[in-house]
């Protein structure tokens, strides 16, 4: 079970990237945040995201309507 989810489905880039950096801000380090997103350049948008901010991405799945990433905040 994650600790945060937000959904940004529906979101076209930044915002759901915007609201993910948001989110990680409001977890403590260690913990993970589920993001729900439909916009199909998302997944590059988090691998690039993961790596610039050293925060760890879990998983990435495509799923039927959409996308869902986990992430652990490292920093």
């Amino acid at each position: 079970m994650n600790d945060k989810i937000v959904d940004a489905r529906g979101l076209n880039c930044p915002m759901p990237i915007l609201r993910t950096k948001k989110a990680l801000k409001e977890i403590a380090i260690g913990d993970t945040l589920e993001v729900l997103a439909s916009d199909p350049g998302s997944l590059s948008d988090f691998e690039a995201f993961a790596r610039q901010t050293g925060d760890e991405l879990v998983s990435a799945e495509r799923l039927d309507s959409h996308f869902r990433y986990v992430l652990r905040r490292k920093n």
